[in-house]
């Protein structure tokens, strides 16, 4: 197995910062789904080994899913969001996340030494909600490499389940695209490394990237703890499935998983 990275330093700084903030207000439950909407655990993620791998490695990852004071939401799994408009059914502002790079270990044979590595990037810029239903919410994040050329489009719906019990869950639908450079960045194929893999150069530009379905569940197990689920299966589109690297050493199916044990506030 290759060596795993560790959680990322900006992360951990979120949650000691989030707990700083929660250590101002206090907040009691009657029963497992009363009480404020803040998660705080960690957890394991398996992934794709790089963008577009049939590979896979797992990673310990924080979990943090929380809404707090200033309408301010944070994430793990959807990013940080700073709402600015604060109206009933329209929601929008500034927004932040993370991206997962990929290094030499992980691209493994033939791969390794050849294809770039690429480092992990935080990226910003904004987005739009609109509540269309108590259960369905769309938007949309447009976001910028804060340290590069790569821009991201994203397009949602979010449609929460019905409730099993005291299991609370949701389905969320969602399309990528990028810009020119944020695809060669990922899926880009230089003449000499084309030469040396045995396949076709590729330079790919702005597009439709993937299409993704995901579900979420939070299992509770007691008033205050429990568990917390994320299936997500990604299907990479356009240039990016028809990347070289797909093609002859990955594939276009992606599917990631994440259960993390939580304490709820």
């Amino acid at each position: 197995m290759s060596p795993r990275r560790s959680p990322s330093a900006l992360t951990l700084r979120a949650a000691a910062g989030l707990l700083c903030l929660l250590a101002a207000f206090h907040a009691k439950a009657d029963n497992v789904t009363d009480g404020p909407n803040v998660l705080l655990g960690g957890g394991v993620e398996r992934m794709p080994a790089w963008m577009g791998s049939s590979e896979h490695r797992d990673q310990a990852v924080p979990y943090i899913q929380a809404d707090l004071p200033w309408h301010i939401t944070l994430s793990t799994l959807d990013g940080l969001t700073v709402d600015l408009i604060h109206g009933q059914q329209w929601r929008g502002g500034l927004y932040g996340n993370y991206l997962w790079g990929r290094d030499r270990d992980e691209l493994d044979v033939p791969l390794a030494g050849v294809v770039d590595s690429l480092s992990p990037r935080l990226n910003g810029g904004g987005y739009l909600e609109y509540q269309a239903t108590v259960q369905l919410n769309l938007g949309a994040t447009l976001s910028h490499d804060t340290q590069g050329a790569g821009a991201y489009l994203n397009v949602y719906a979010d449609y929460d389940l019905p409730a099993v019990g005291y299991i609370e869950h949701s389905l969320q639908l969602q399309w990528q695209g990028m810009n020119g450079p944020a695809m060669r960045r990922f899926f880009g194929v230089t003449p000499e490394q084309a030469a040396k893999l045995g396949v076709t150069p590729w330079s790919p530009g702005a597009g439709s990237q993937q299409v993704s379905l995901e579900y979420d569940a939070y299992i509770p197990t007691s008033v205050h703890t429990g568990f917390a689920l994320a299936v997500n299966y990604t299907r990479l589109l356009g240039d990016a499935a028809d990347s070289p690297l797909v093609r002859s050493f990955g594939t276009a199916n992606q599917l990631t998983t994440t259960l993390a044990f939580v304490y709820r506030l």
